[in-house]
């Protein structure tokens, strides 16, 4: 499989925080994921990447299980996972919220699965190598979505990507490599019959960002790849399309942990999590915490664990 745009995003951060935590080694003040040492052996150490949507994830995590009496360590922002799955293996993290099918793509970069169900099962085995786990996974999921306005959807009647061939010809705002991804304007054409040479490929370097979705909603593109948990799909009134024939593959939330830690007990806590978390769950989150109210993580996920019953 290609690069995603969200493996492409944690790249850099795997750069910086690479640099950063070589440099704090030399130093020798404390690395984020070194192991611990201190014969904590019973707590469990939660992880995440180094964005904010995955530290809101681990918060969640944590705060539920020491809802139930159990010891927990955080040790978030670790970087990609060239960095969280070594650290899952030697103990230094054991457990932290993954994307499903980027997961799998770290273990087999040509994986053909697209759905939910076909993936989760496709990482049973391939995560048992490393002695790690993956649990239920959400239905909450984070990953390249083809977005228009609502005005735009209700003029055209889109509901779905392959009516996009009721819009031609059409803008597309995306990342620069989107025009050679499978999922990309290559998918277009291939699985659902919009022809490459109807739409007009608009370079925007932010991957769903800021500058995308202002270049949706000023109509300089008509259709925008912005991901599915972007706060502003809900503020700017957005209408994701769905993909019936899962050209995207499926990047669903789903708990990956270490046998060393792994239990009955927690499993039935991070399940319970996983039946309840919804994308639109996904969506408010981001925004408590990288929107105006600037809510910290463990706020934000103390206050959705309350709502949903689960502390």
């Amino acid at each position: 499989m290609s690069t995603t745009p969200r493996l492409i995003r944690l790249s850099t951060a795997a750069l910086v925080i690479g640099l950063s935590a070589a440099t704090l080694a030399a130093c020798g003040s404390s690395d984020p994921t070194a192991a611990d040492t201190s014969g904590g052996s019973d707590k469990v150490v939660v992880g995440s990447f180094a964005f904010p949507e995955s530290e809101i994830l681990g918060e969640i995590y944590a705060q539920a299980l020491e809802a139930k009496g159990i010891d927990v360590d955080r040790k978030f922002n670790i970087g990609p996972r060239q960095q969280t799955i070594p650290a899952l293996q030697d103990g230094s993290i054991n457990l932290i919220p993954e994307y499903n099918g980027n997961l799998l793509a770290y273990y087999n970069e040509k994986y053909t699965e697209r759905t939910t169900e076909d993936v989760d099962a496709a990482l049973v085995d391939a995560v048992a190598k490393d002695k790690l786990k993956v649990l239920d996974s959400a239905a909450a999921e984070d990953k390249d979505a083809y977005v228009v306005t609502q005005k735009t959807a209700d003029s055209k009647g889109l509901t779905s990507i392959g009516d996009l061939s009721k819009l031609v010809p059409f803008s597309l705002g995306a990342n620069p490599q989107f025009g050679d991804l499978g999922y990309g304007i290559p998918g277009l054409e291939s699985v659902y019959g919009v022809k490459a040479s109807d739409v007009k490929f608009v370079p925007i370097e932010d991957f769903g960002g800021p500058d995308t979705v202002k270049a949706l909603v000023d109509d300089s593109v008509q259709v925008a790849d912005i991901y599915t948990t972007s706060p502003a799909i809900k503020s700017e009134n957005l209408v994701v399309l769905d993909d019936p024939e899962n050209m995207i593959s499926s990047q669903n939330i789903i708990p990956l942990i270490s046998d060393k830690v792994d239990s009955k007990e927690i499993d039935d806590v991070l399940n319970a999590i996983s039946a309840k978390l919804t994308t639109d769950d996904l969506i408010a989150l981001r925004d408590r915490v990288e929107g105006d109210e600037k809510a910290s993580a463990a706020t934000a996920a103390k206050d959705w664990l309350k709502d949903k019953g689960l502390s």
